[in-house]
């Protein structure tokens, strides 16, 4: 609701985007002087989970909340999936320190509280629960944290039901005849999925290391970068590509968007995030899949509903290995029919996005892992 907020004040005060250096060194500020122990974010539940060392502190629900709606009311160009997912994780860890709880049954508290926060932004609760567990690695999951990632999904997302609060619709009106001319057409595109999660990976750790080598005092970064965009969307008019874009994303299940909506997303995005604003990855993604799959609808001869469909969650497996959880999370918006084009896309563009991704903490296993073992490498930060 706050970032519904937040979004409309914007969308009817464009004017408010001058204010993005202000609103980065706030944020900038808050997370230097008071929240250096959570500025990691994500990654720094999928470490505890990995190695569980001390209670998440509770701050970090309230920073990451106001640090996104700040980004998203002066135009920075994020999602919302990040900071639903941190509030969930730090919330739930604080059982874990309440009832005194072992590594074991912590683990399964961040599980719960990252299948809950993705489950309610998104409205799509089988999902969310695999999310949760597909993230931190299904091989080390017990079943008990797997029965209660769906339960407690499912509760969430019934919970924010109650609220009045809609989640965005998308449809695919036209699905082909599943012959083998059209699963081969499958093939290249979802390659290109899997490029495009690459390269938003890959984005957003350069700009992140870009700002963190050239500007060493850290609240600098935001407002500097808040400077940087500011006039560069003024000055060309992109205005299209700030906040979450949910516009576009819809738009591109109906109308062909341009060939280059995707790169400036992309662009935008990790200028956005690697300068240290707040705000998911998983929206932008979206953005990132949908735009490229409707712009490959005017070469590839198959439905453009279909093709921005399947960018939507292939690209969003790519970077974050998840495929299992974007194929479900597919059908969950799209329905049963495209469940095999869906599969096929998220699968192949998780193989052929490398084993960068956007969580530095983020664990490599089975098939993927094996895949890049040449790399010698099991942690996603080396790049």
């Amino acid at each position: 609701m706050s970032l519904e907020w937040a979004t409309h004040i914007r969308n009817h005060n464009i004017w408010l985007i001058w204010f993005l250096p202000v609103g980065g060194l706030l944020i900038g500020l808050l997370y230097h002087y008071y929240g250096k122990d959570v500025v990691k974010g994500n990654n720094l539940l999928l470490e505890e989970y990995e190695n569980p060392q001390k209670t998440i502190p509770l701050k970090m629900a309230p920073f990451v909340l106001l640090g996104t709606i700040i980004t998203h009311l002066f135009g920075g160009s994020a999602g919302r999936e990040g900071t639903a997912v941190q509030m969930g994780g730090a919330i739930a860890d604080q059982f874990s320190r309440i009832f005194k709880l072992d590594a074991t049954d912590r683990k399964t508290l961040l599980i719960l509280g990252i299948s809950s926060g993705f489950a309610a932004v998104f409205g799509t609760p089988l999902a969310g629960a695999i999310f949760a567990l597909e993230v931190v690695y299904f091989c080390k999951i017990s079943l008990k944290s797997c029965i209660l990632s769906f339960i407690v999904a499912y509760f969430a997302h019934y919970t924010v039901g109650l609220w009045p609060v809609h989640h965005t619709h998308y449809s695919i009106p036209l699905i082909p005849e599943l012959n083998l001319e059209n699963l081969l057409w499958v093939i290249p595109v979802s390659a290109l999925f899997g490029l495009a999660a690459m390269l938003f990976s890959r984005s957003t750790h350069f700009w992140g290391r870009l700002f963190s080598k050239t500007i060493s005092y850290p609240p600098l970064r935001p407002y500097t970068g808040g400077i940087i965009f500011a006039v560069v969307v003024y000055y060309f008019g992109a205005t299209k590509f700030i906040g979450l874009g949910v516009h576009s994303i819809v738009e591109a299940f109906s109308i062909p968007s341009n060939n280059y909506d995707f790169l400036l997303k992309i662009l935008f995005t990790g200028f956005t995030l690697g300068a240290g604003f707040k705000g998911g990855e998983v929206t932008p993604l979206f953005f990132v899949g949908a735009t490229l799959g409707s712009a490959l609808s005017g070469y590839v001869p198959l439905p453009i509903a279909l093709l921005a469909g399947m960018g939507f969650v292939a690209v969003f497996s790519g970077a974050t290995h998840t495929p299992i959880a974007c194929t479900i999370m597919g059908i969950e918006l799209f329905g049963i029919e495209s469940a095999v084009f869906i599969a096929l896309a998220c699968f192949i563009a998780y193989i052929s996005s490398g084993s960068v991704g956007i969580y530095h903490s983020q664990t490599v296993g089975g098939v993927k892992h094996q895949l890049y073992e040449k790399f010698k490498r099991n942690k996603l930060d080396d790049f």
